[in-house]
């Protein structure tokens, strides 16, 4: 893709976007690249003092950016209701929603708000409840400007490393382990791009659903995920520190194949996007690969109704007459 940067992106006036985890790291960057291009962009997260510094920095770097912040816990899905309803009060339609927000092996099993083991609860179960909830807004901006609604998910190149979804034990109550754990809540993220792409094209919701990962980024993901219960650094945060230079890339780099798979004409239809680079963890954007588990039809169909079960929520199944 020629070395695909923020330069190639079309002009995003009158679009609006919704980033998940955007007052730092990928979320801003890529909020930071949106409100540049002209979208008009709402930056969530769970730290309002964050958020405030988040949109001081952007409207220093873009004087006229129409940035604003508002608060959405995705360890709870009362929080994700909340902030799906008073989005929808505000707003006719949502041209972009990027599900970017994650944490990332916390060393001892942690429980989301509603007792949801925290990486399948945070990474994957809010934002398939949060799109559900904004589906209604994703399908009148095609109605609006008769384009369709970008949504994007982060996935991660762990999806390909030990990544399976454990039906038996989703929660890991038994026998909690980091890195397995991220990988299935990473593959469960790449498994929704695709699966809701088969059921847009098959209800009529007219979206664009595609994913992206950002390699080996350097942002506060690393640390953040594997300091929870530490008092010392982890093994994780001392590898980031010595190969992070040399392997990984900025969080500015690692944010354009999520702005690729949000902005480019070129993007495509449950497409996956990532680093060129050695073992994708840096270098320009193009397509990833896919592990085969992610394109099993039978365990997307499965985990979509589970899904649903849990997180209770009720997704349109037909076009309406």
């Amino acid at each position: 893709m020629n070395s695909w940067t923020t330069r190639d992106m079309p002009s995003q006036r009158g679009r609006c976007a919704v980033i998940t985890g955007a007052t730092g790291g990928l979320g801003y960057e890529t909020a930071l690249a949106l409100a540049t291009a002209g979208a008009q962009v709402v930056l969530t997260g769970r730290n309002a003092a964050k958020g405030d510094a988040a949109l001081e920095r952007i409207r220093a770097a873009v004087p006229h950016a129409d940035v604003r912040y508002a608060d959405l816990d995705l360890s709870s899905l009362a929080s994700v209701a909340d902030f799906a309803e008073r989005f929808c009060t505000a707003h006719s339609s949502l041209d972009l929603l990027i599900n970017n927000a994650g944490v990332m092996m916390p060393p001892t099993r942690h429980l989301t708000k509603d007792g949801f083991e925290l990486q399948f609860g945070t990474n994957y179960l809010a934002h398939f409840a949060l799109t559900a909830h904004l589906l209604p807004l994703l399908r009148d901006a095609h109605r609006r400007s008769g384009h369709p609604a970008r949504v994007v998910n982060l996935s991660s190149i762990a999806h390909r490393m030990r990544g399976a979804i454990h039906f038996d034990d989703l929660q890991w109550q038994h026998n909690y382990r980091p890195w397995p754990t991220y990988a299935q809540s990473k593959l469960a993220m790449l498994m929704f791009a695709f699966e809701l792409q088969r059921r847009s094209d098959a209800c009529g919701w007219q979206l664009i659903s595609n994913a992206a990962h950002p390699g080996y980024a350097r942002t506060g993901l690393q640390s953040a995920g594997p300091g929870l219960g530490r008092s010392n650094p982890s093994i994780t945060e001392r590898l980031g520190e010595l190969f992070g230079p040399v392997a990984g890339q900025s969080a500015a780099s690692g944010a354009l194949p999520t702005l690729f798979a949000a902005t480019s004409p070129l993007a495509k239809p449950a497409g996956y996007y990532g680093p060129q680079g050695w073992m994708e963890m840096k270098g320009a954007v193009g397509d990833a690969r896919i592990a085969a588990p992610a394109l099993d039809l039978d365990v997307a169909q499965r985990l979509w109704t589970v899904s649903a079960e849990l997180t209770g929520i009720t997704w349109p199944e037909a076009v309406p007459a």
